[in-house]
């Protein structure tokens, strides 16, 4: 590069910068959107359950139905609220005071030290079908485990037909802020780089100074860089601050390698910045620009990248389609980098795939800015 062209693209850095620093909104949505949505999904948005409002009710009660609901108790997942009759605790149900009921009949403690069979009724509420499925298993591994401490206690030989060892990969607390936090930087670059670069080309259009850039010395990559740089630079600066609120304020483990982590979401910046100028070279118009770049990059990247929905349990044309959507590898890149570390097989193919993206709308883009009026 010719000093002439440095000296050009430079003014058009400084250009731009300038313009980022007088629109309030753009230092908004950089830096203080990022910690809203980072504390909104860190501790206000949980996948996990706990304190569950349950109904427990014993027809005949005594120490032994008094000790099941003691591991109730003891639980962190359940608040139980004992019923006297299993009527009370279906009116609760369908008031939706407590998410489901354990039964425990008349016979339970006879049959259970008789040796014979002893099983409790379980009643959950299924309007919210993953919340009921999270209540049951919860409420399987209380009574299995309270049946083998009460066995050995007794020293009844009660076989369970299957003994259940658990260990938990990458996030043994099960947090899962550790799983959300990653997703929420996905979703705040590709707004960065998207809705902002989306009004870059879209502003000079409307506001009637496209023209003016037309008569200067600029070249059209030079005319390109300098629109894409200031909005890099500020999108990787609010990367590196959401990465810093991540570990050190809701300790989500970065196990893989810091610069590996730069470089995927270097590459993942530049493929929505690609991404928002196209749509502002296309529309000409702030506020479709604006539209088209929620509707293009945010709204998949919050449904179809698996920062929220797990991908495979979606129908397979819906799959085929998260095929295209950057954000989709760049959200197993930084679960893996934070939880899993440096796991070659998957960070190698979601680079590759996000670096052809980056290439491919780097020729549409080339192709389609132009230094004319059209």
């Amino acid at each position: 590069m010719n000093p002439q062209s440095r000296m050009r693209l430079w003014g058009m850095v400084r250009k731009e910068m300038w313009q980022i620093v007088r629109d309030p909104s753009s230092i908004a949505i950089a830096f203080i959107m990022p910690v809203v949505l980072l504390y909104l999904f860190g501790y206000g948005v949980s996948l996990n359950a706990k304190n569950i409002p349950l109904g427990i009710v014993a027809e005949s009660p005594d120490l032994i139905t008094q000790s099941l609901q003691g591991s109730f108790d003891r639980s962190e997942f359940f608040k139980p609220i004992t019923f006297s009759s299993i009527q009370e605790a279906q009116l609760a149900v369908d008031e939706s005071r407590i998410e489901g009921i354990v039964l425990m009949r008349s016979n339970f403690s006879s049959n259970l030290q008789a040796g014979l069979d002893a099983p409790i009724n379980i009643i959950v509420n299924g309007v919210d079908s993953n919340q009921a499925n999270i209540t049951n298993g919860y409420i399987q591994g209380v009574w299995q485990a309270w049946l083998v401490h009460f066995a050995e206690a007794k020293g009844i030989d009660i076989k369970l037909p299957v003994q259940l060892e658990q260990r938990v990969w990458f996030n043994a607390a099960l947090s899962s802020s550790f799983y959300l936090v990653p997703g929420v930087i996905v979703i705040i670059m590709t707004i960065i780089g998207s809705l902002l670069t989306a009004m870059v080309v879209a502003r000079e259009w409307e506001r009637g100074t496209m023209e003016a850039l037309m008569v200067t010395p600029l070249h059209m990559k030079e005319m390109l860089a300098g629109k894409l740089i200031p909005y890099f630079i500020l999108g990787m600066a609010s990367m590196f601050l959401s990465l810093a609120i991540a570990v050190w304020q809701f300790g989500v483990p970065l196990r893989g390698s810091f610069w590996i982590l730069t470089l995927a979401s270097a590459l993942f910046m530049l493929v929505s910045l690609m991404i928002g100028l196209l749509i502002s070279i296309v529309s000409k118009n702030q506020f479709v620009a604006g539209q088209l770049a929620i509707i293009v990059t945010f709204l998949p990247a919050f449904i179809l990248s698996g920062f929220l929905f797990d991908i495979n349990s979606m129908p397979a044309a819906i799959q085929a389609i998260t095929l295209i959507v950057p954000s989709r590898y760049f959200v197993s890149l930084l679960q893996t980098l934070f939880l899993a570390g440096d796991i070659w097989p998957v960070v190698i193919p979601n680079m590759l795939a996000l670096l052809a993206m980056l290439v491919f709308f780097y020729i549409i883009v080339s192709h389609k800015f132009h230094k004319r009026l059209e």
